[in-house]
């Protein structure tokens, strides 16, 4: 074991995209370009090796699996959505609650969070409670409120227009979409 940590990845420079399975790609992108306001950028696949192992080998999921399509999309000034739908022998169809481990969410800044959280249940998608303002500790200023793709992932709405209450003694801030960074 070396006396020192390895040096962090050479030359990174941010998050390029987020992965997302889905289990219908047309329901997919509709959600994300119609209710989230995302543009869907390029499409490609499938993808697939019927008699070796590449599948496995570049991926780690069954090697008969295939990935029918992979959509790419833009959404507003953060990182992009990769969406696959994939077919796979030993695939397994349940959504991880946001307590399970490997589970995720994508959280989605605006600028008015109680018309949007107001628009997402006129949708008659699934909200949770809120939104949610934090007025103590470090994440105090924001307001989140969680809620269900009609597939079943988590994802978050968050807004902090005057910014969080950590922001007043840190060295390094977080990214945020309500000003530009150098």
């Amino acid at each position: 074991m070396p006396d020192h940590p390895p040096s962090p990845l050479p030359g990174l420079r941010g998050m390029d995209h987020v992965g997302l399975t889905v289990p219908d790609l047309a329901q997919a992108e509709a959600f994300f370009t119609e209710v989230l306001g995302c543009e869907v950028v390029t499409r490609f696949g499938p993808f697939r090796d019927d008699s070796g192992s590449f599948m496995q080998d570049v991926l780690d999921v069954d090697p008969r699996a295939v990935i029918l399509t992979i959509s790419l999309l833009r959404c507003g000034s953060g990182s992009n959505i990769e969406l696959f739908q994939y077919e796979a022998p030993d695939q397994q169809r349940l959504a991880p609650r946001n307590s399970d481990i490997g589970a995720m969410h994508l959280a989605f800044y605006v600028d008015d969070i109680a018309a949007a959280a107001e628009q997402l249940r006129a949708r008659g998608l699934r909200v949770f409670a809120g939104p949610l303002q934090i007025t103590e500790g470090p994440a105090a200023g924001q307001s989140i409120l969680y809620f269900r793709a009609p597939w079943g992932q988590q994802l978050e709405l968050i807004t902090y227009p005057q910014g969080m209450a950590y922001e007043a003694g840190a060295k390094t801030l977080l990214w945020s979409p309500r000003a530009p960074t150098h």
